[in-house]
């Protein structure tokens, strides 16, 4: 089985973000950091060039597939602001209809800019993902 391509670095988040060229963008990124590391309590770190991720995770498929991933992150991508809650939103559409414009994937909210959505249910999402991880598998601190 092939090894994940997305692993924890010694990148510095803060680094990265200060090297954002986009002012809003950076603005952004600046502003998810701080509001991950409230709710979450842990420091980031990077994993892989673009994500910042907060906490950790140990998982086993069924498939035999394992790996670690952070718990809970985000990339300020040129495109826009990806967020990453683990394993994914399928029950979170009560508060996904809150939150103003967004795209999905299978574990990524898709936001263009943190003007567009309500940075209260940002932070209602962020905390819902962990909860929801931490009944899946056992999640370790950064």
């Amino acid at each position: 089985m092939a090894d994940n391509k997305t692993k924890a670095t010694g990148i510095s988040p803060a680094a990265f973000i200060a090297g954002i060229d986009h002012p809003t963008r950076r603005a952004d990124a600046e502003t998810l950091d701080a509001l991950f590391r409230d709710i979450s309590g842990w420091q980031p770190r990077m994993w892989g060039p673009t994500i910042i991720g907060y906490g950790a995770y140990h998982y086993t498929y069924d498939s035999g597939r394992e790996g670690d991933m952070c718990a809970t992150g985000f990339s300020p991508r040129k495109a826009n602001l990806s967020l990453y809650i683990m394993p994914g939103y399928q029950d979170f559409g009560h508060i996904l209809d809150r939150l103003g414009k967004h795209k999905l994937g299978k574990a990524c909210l898709y936001i263009n800019k943190l003007a567009d959505v309500d940075i209260d249910v940002v932070a209602e999402i962020i905390q819902a993902g962990l909860d929801d991880l931490g009944t899946r598998w056992p999640v370790k601190p950064s």
